[in-house]
């Protein structure tokens, strides 16, 4: 009897161990289906966000438009950075330093492709991050990208990735406003003697 009831169990246990995982992959599945429909409805994204380059944070805000533009303003350092969709500057007011980069040479070439973007997340396995956050890890050519999103609300809360100077940056967004007016000009790139 006792051998008996020790199978029974045993099967018990495994039962309910497969039944815990299948949970667990509809509830991704699910997760991961309601981020690629809230993301693929978004034109453009308006946020805050802090960012940190070798332990040195920073803060700012910045407008998205789909695909591959991007406008931040930095708080303290009183930097731009400007993407129009084929470059990037970044402007620091304070020094007078002007740096403009092809776009196709930096992680943002990626980062700001909403297509690309949704193709890696549907073809990747997501990562729970302190049960908050879905990861998707990539690596596309020389860049390795995480995308994080939020797990109750489904939106894009932030990446990580290697800079230009091979720098870890890790940039986390707040107060995001979707599909909102954006001005005309908005994403004109600066030129080094426009302050």
């Amino acid at each position: 009897w006792k051998k008996r009831s020790f199978k029974i169990m045993k099967w018990f246990k495994i039962f309910f161990f497969i039944i815990y995982v299948l949970h667990l992959n509809d509830l991704e599945a699910s997760t991961k289906n309601n981020i690629i429909k809230n993301f693929s409805e978004i034109k453009n994204l308006s946020f805050n966000f802090k960012q940190n380059i070798n332990e040195k944070t920073q803060e700012g805000n910045c407008l998205i438009e789909y695909p591959k533009k991007i406008y931040c303003e930095y708080k303290k350092s009183k930097k731009k950075l400007v993407s129009n969709g084929e470059k990037l500057v970044i402007q620091n007011l304070n020094s007078n330093q002007y740096y403009i980069y092809p776009l196709e040479k930096t992680a943002f070439n990626l980062i700001l492709d909403k297509h690309f973007l949704l193709n890696k997340i549907k073809s990747t396995k997501g990562d729970l991050v302190d049960n908050r956050y879905l990861r998707f890890k990539f690596i596309e050519g020389e860049n390795q990208i995480n995308i994080f999103f939020d797990l109750n609300s489904y939106n894009l809360i932030g990446w990580q990735n290697i800079d230009l100077y091979q720098n870890l940056v890790i940039t986390y967004l707040f107060h995001l406003e979707k599909n909102i007016q954006i001005k005309k000009g908005q994403f004109k790139l600066p030129s080094p003697t426009n302050n």
